[in-house]
């Protein structure tokens, strides 16, 4: 097989020793043909430059501020010089010969976009989080994720089309990222990833699910599993990809069944907790999408420096 360069590119915000730990399982891959790009969301109160001086060999880049999980990719990409991009969450552990099936994918099959490994959860019995996905089904708005918190037993070692990939590790060629435009940063966190994968499709790519590609994911590090930030993206981006991403009848009908039960049931469950926080930050989340008219936009790689960055250095 060619070995082809391939970026990895992943965004630390205020979590350095977790990304030190990824740092080091990428030292032990197979694979040789890679830079790696870090950048670093305008964190707070963490000294980053500890990346650069215990991985050299890694490319840091400090936005002055925080972009978000999308922003924050497409600075990386800004910066890419690899044939493939693998986006790979700071809070993840890779298995050692976790990139040669997704490079051999695409070098194999012209028309693929996009690629998820087999994900299973961290430190644990080897659950796993994807493999694969059923996508998101436009007359409710839900998603299913093949696998989820199954034990893994071999059940799901067949690799396959998939209608979405996982944001936690996914690869794209850079060609790909030319043609349809960036990650949508718009969504700030949350749900970006799935309308990439949407918006990649569109121009005619396929979703791949690569069985023999294996990483872990410790879920929610960054952001936290109860964390008001994440209550109000999650609501809020998953009625901005409704928007984006269905019209007419299926759009109304996962509108209303999202407005009228999924939104109630969750004001419910935060007042008999006394999450009164949680409870602005859900209405602050659908109030934005009536406050945002235009919601279609593109950006494309030409236009992805326009932020102010600082490469950071030992010296």
């Amino acid at each position: 097989m060619n070995s082809p360069l391939v970026s990895i590119i992943s965004v630390n915000y205020n979590q350095v020793e977790v990304t030190l730990e990824m740092l080091t399982s990428l030292r032990a891959i197979s694979y040789h043909n890679i830079e790696i790009i870090i950048v670093d969301n305008a964190s707070t109160g963490a000294d980053v430059h500890v990346i650069k001086e215990s991985f050299p060999e890694v490319t840091l880049i400090r936005s002055e501020v925080n972009l978000g999980f999308a922003g924050g990719n497409n600075l990386g990409i800004a910066q890419a010089k690899g044939k493939y991009l693998l986006f790979l969450n700071n809070d993840t552990e890779v298995h050692p010969s976790f990139l040669e099936p997704l490079v051999r994918l695409f070098e194999t099959t012209p028309d693929a976009g996009v690629a998820s490994p087999k994900i299973l959860y961290h430190g644990t019995n080897a659950l796993i989080q994807y493999a694969g996905s059923k996508g998101i089904n436009p007359w409710t708005g839900r998603s299913i994720t093949i696998g989820h918190l199954e034990k893994d037993n071999g059940q799901h070692n067949t690799s396959s089309l998939t209608q979405l990939a996982d944001g936690a590790a996914m690869m794209v060629p850079m060609r790909v990222v030319q043609q349809v435009g960036l990650m949508p940063e718009l969504y700030f966190l949350y749900y970006e990833e799935l309308d990439w994968c949407e918006s990649i499709k569109r121009a005619g790519f396929t979703c791949h699910y690569v069985a023999d590609s294996s990483i872990y994911h410790k879920e929610s590090v960054s952001v936290g599993k109860q964390s008001v930030l994440k209550t109000y993206y999650m609501n809020r981006n998953r009625l901005l990809f409704l928007r984006r991403n269905s019209k007419g009848g299926p759009f109304w009908t996962s509108a209303c069944i999202f407005l009228l039960a999924a939104v109630p049931k969750k004001m419910v469950s935060h007042g008999f907790q006394l999450q009164g926080k949680h409870l602005r930050a859900l209405f602050r989340g659908l109030w934005w999408n009536l406050n945002n008219k235009e919601v279609h936009g593109m950006r494309y790689l030409k236009t992805s420096t326009q932020c102010i960055t600082k490469e950071y250095s030992t010296n």
